[in-house]
């Protein structure tokens, strides 16, 4: 006997899986982006970053259960941090940015007259090399 199918149940298998890994936590479809591993011997939780593979005794969290995570009393957390997620960037580092494109959004000829006519401030250090973007300088100390 032949079954009769709609076209579009035939195009669509039912066993096909999302090449997206899911958050483990109940009624959570949010992708995940770290994995979760119980040390028991250790009394111990490490959460790190997504694994390569699903493991049965590991669980996939995303980024809000991640940060939300606690462990049982008497349990420690361990929290790995993955190398290759970028850094959050200091006070520090966002100044030196702002600085720098408000260096080169200003015109050629106001840089010039603003550095004076040899085109460097007393006080500024000295320029010993460059190699392209990059410049080493010298402290005017020395």
């Amino acid at each position: 006997m032949e079954s009769r199918r709609s076209p579009l149940k035939s195009a669509v298998p039912s066993n096909v899986v999302s090449p997206v890994r899911r958050c483990s936590r109940t009624a959570c479809g949010r992708p995940a982006v770290a994995t979760l591993t119980y040390v028991y011997a250790d009394s111990t939780a490490v959460l790190g970053p997504l694994a390569t593979y699903a493991e049965p005794h590991c669980y996939d969290l995303c980024a809000e259960h991640s940060e939300r995570l606690t462990a049982p009393r008497g349990w420690e957390v361990v929290r790995l941090t993955d190398g290759s997620a970028p850094a959050r960037p200091s006070g520090d580092d966002l100044e030196a940015l702002a600085n720098a494109v408000r260096e080169a959004a200003r015109p050629q000829g106001r840089a010039a007259e603003a550095t004076g006519q040899g085109g460097r401030r007393s006080a500024d250090p000295m320029e010993v090399a460059r190699r392209g973007h990059l410049r080493v300088l010298r402290s005017p100390d020395n």
